[in-house]
């Protein structure tokens, strides 16, 4: 059997599904792997390194579908909806396929999939159980938004992070706002503080002040009923209005006290909560930013404007898309290494367990014999 590997069709998508380095741990599954010429030159990864781990590389991206049992993806159809619907043509009946296919926010995009009577299966729901955590690409992949917003900041921010000692004077320390303690902000507010800056945080899961803490960050409390505010996979839960209105009017101060404020609230599926609104964004100093990273689902602040840069009384405010592909190599490498995993899982002893019980098969299957699967809320 052969595993293909495509070349991303998203526009300004760099990542590669499987990079050299796992092909060994693909290939002891008993698949061979097929490569599309330069399907990893914008991340770092020739064809030549693929072919010295023992890939073959194929020039024609209908070949690679026509010759593999199991096709790779970055991006799938729900994840890039204009250029994806190309590779429909491409499917054969019985195919699996595995990748990002956004099923919560694109649920539509399954239908043409489970027409072409393909098995497909979808990275964004895996469970967050212990053993899945080797496979948890939201993780891996929020891991690096986390730390890129955290450069974003600094280099858009019209002053340095830590506090330094001059002959000049004494430089003060930025100060950061983290909103959202999950594995974005985590990651945010280490790379902040290894930076200098002086860090704080919110979520409104207060059992993350304890990791707050331990990453040298200082957990903001606020006085807020939060008993029902994380689902049973471990994510913020969608609160209600009372809460939000109680919420942004102790946010207030907090923001106006920091020179950066970062926002990682994002609730699978849904449109982002706004948590910044247009009346805290006035009482921020001038030359103060903030980043948006929920800027795909609507956004965290009222005033984000997806994919741009706005300055309103003189804040900057980012709406980036797709954090990930600007760091290309590692992200490749994380994603590949959750996926390679996957894999290993999947097929046993030269065959792919399609009609497996196993959990982690059964909730990240979207497609199959010809239908739309669909899981439990």
């Amino acid at each position: 059997m052969n595993l293909g590997v495509v070349r991303e069709s998203y526009p300004g998508e760099k990542r590669v599904a499987l990079v050299p380095g796992n092909i060994a741990q693909i290939k002891k599954t008993g698949l061979e792997v097929l490569v599309e010429s330069g399907a990893g030159s914008q991340a770092g990864y020739p064809d030549s390194a693929y072919e010295a781990k023992g890939a073959k590389i194929i020039s024609s991206r209908s070949e690679v579908f026509s010759s593999s049992d199991i096709i790779l993806y970055v991006r799938g159809l729900g994840a890039n909806l204009t250029e994806g619907q190309a590779d429909l043509n491409l499917m054969k009946s019985g195919q699996v396929l595995v990748g990002l296919f956004d099923p919560l926010s694109e649920p539509e995009a399954k239908k043409p999939l489970a027409e072409k009577n393909v098995t497909a299966f979808s990275m964004e729901l895996m469970p967050r159980i212990t053993r899945a955590q080797s496979m948890d690409t939201l993780s891996s992949m929020a891991t690096i938004a986390g730390y890129r917003a955290v450069l974003l900041a600094a280099i858009t921010l019209p002053k340095m992070f830590p506090m330094m000692m001059t002959a000049a004077g004494t430089v003060a320390p930025s100060h950061v706002f983290i909103i959202g303690a999950g594995v974005a902000g985590l990651q945010a507010i280490a790379s902040a503080k290894r930076m200098g800056a002086v860090v704080h945080a919110y979520d409104v899961r207060p059992a993350v002040k304890e990791q707050v803490q331990s990453l040298g960050g200082k957990f903001v409390e606020m006085e807020l009923d939060t008993g029902e505010s994380e689902t049973k996979g471990g994510y913020a839960k969608e609160m209600g209005d009372e809460f939000i209105r109680k919420q942004r009017e102790l946010m207030t101060k907090v923001v106006a006290e920091n020179d950066i404020v970062i926002t990682t609230a994002a609730i699978p599926g849904r449109k982002s909560p706004v948590l910044i609104t247009a009346e805290m964004v006035k009482v921020m100093k001038p030359g103060s930013v903030i980043i948006d990273l929920a800027a795909e689902r609507g956004g965290n602040c009222e005033l984000t404007k997806a994919g741009e840069t706005v300055v309103v009384h003189g804040v900057q405010i980012l709406g980036p898309l797709n954090i990930p592909t600007d760091v290309p190599y590692h992200a490749s490498q994380m994603y590949a290494k959750n996926l390679s995993n996957f894999i290993t899982l999947l097929v046993k002893d030269g065959k792919i367990q399609t009609e497996s019980d196993d959990e982690v098969i059964k909730a990240t299957m979207i497609t199959h014999n010809g239908a739309v699967v669909t899981h439990d809320a």
